[in-house]
């Protein structure tokens, strides 16, 4: 995108003033529970009264809308064909959180060229559905779509296990991401764990490393529990802040929703993505009529 055209949304928006959370949630590697940690949140989220849209980023292995039962007819693939916008592709899931899904099994998809990344990514600014937070489920690993929604996102959310695997992928990530890509503060979810003791360890390892050798700032912002009410869940085709409201997950889930409602918004926007994220940091002072239904 040109500076010219960068500028024009800069004037555009001066006459927005309600604010968007961007969020990605990633992890470095797959099997840490990233997308149940985005949907969950998502979930507790809405039921806070936040109207909250996921973005499915895992564009070749898509599987937020699989997770959660739906039936996505168009997806990402078609608006970068040109065959939809992105409000046509959003799906409604529990609590009226909307969904960009992706697609599954496409090679195409996974190997997008700059400019099909740029293209996808300007959607956003052509976007009229309204929402508060969008929270951005990246694939695993650190390809260059992982690296670009997370340096265009407001916050960073590491999702790590008590693996070695998992801690040396999360290093791998928040070492390139603040080596090549400026971002420097990072928020830490330490998943399935046995106790908040062995949720702290976990991330005491993390950050024994990461201050031996980077210059960053890790904040641990949410311990979720291994708990047994998550296989029931699943069994019952519903999420466990659904299905198990009370259960200890839960319970961490709505902490960690508590916990992104604090965080400040950026004034300014910032990172490499700039016009993505103008997009987001400001909407209109109106809003649409059951958005969030």
């Amino acid at each position: 995108m040109t500076r010219d055209q960068a500028s024009g949304l800069r004037k555009m928006n001066q006459e927005y003033n309600d604010k968007v959370k961007v969020i990605a949630v990633t992890g470095g590697k797959g099997g840490v529970g990233k997308t149940s940690v985005s949907i969950n949140t998502a979930v507790a989220l809405a039921e806070k009264g936040k109207r909250v849209v996921v973005l499915d980023a895992d564009l070749g292995l898509a599987n937020v809308d699989v997770m959660l039962g739906l039936r996505a007819e168009r997806n990402l693939s078609h608006v970068l064909s040109g065959e939809a916008e992105l409000d046509d592709v959003i799906v409604r899931g529990p609590k009226g959180i909307g969904i960009i899904p992706a697609t599954s099994g496409t090679q195409a998809m996974v190997e997008l060229s700059p400019a099909q990344h740029a293209g996808l990514i300007r959607a956003f600014s052509e976007m009229k559905t309204q929402f508060d937070v969008l929270i951005v489920d990246t694939a695993a690993g650190i390809s260059d779509m992982v690296l670009s929604f997370s340096r265009a996102s407001q916050d960073v959310l590491v999702v790590v296990c008590d693996e070695p695997t998992s801690i040396t992928d999360a290093y791998a990530l928040i070492k390139i991401l603040s080596r090549e890509h400026g971002v420097f503060r990072f928020k830490i979810v330490a998943n399935m764990v046995r106790s908040l003791r062995e949720g702290m360890e976990l991330f005491a390892k993390l950050s024994k490393v990461t201050d031996r050798f980077l210059d960053v700032a890790l904040e641990l912002v949410a311990t979720i529990p291994f708990d047994e009410n998550l296989r029931k869940s699943v069994r019952k085709q519903k999420l466990i802040v659904e299905a198990f409201p009370k259960s200890p997950a839960s319970i961490a889930y709505h902490g960690l929703a508590n916990k992104v409602i604090s965080w400040p918004i950026p004034q300014q926007p910032g990172g490499h993505l700039e016009f993505f994220v103008e997009r987001l940091v400001k909407k209109p002072e109106y809003q649409e009529e059951g958005a969030s239904e």
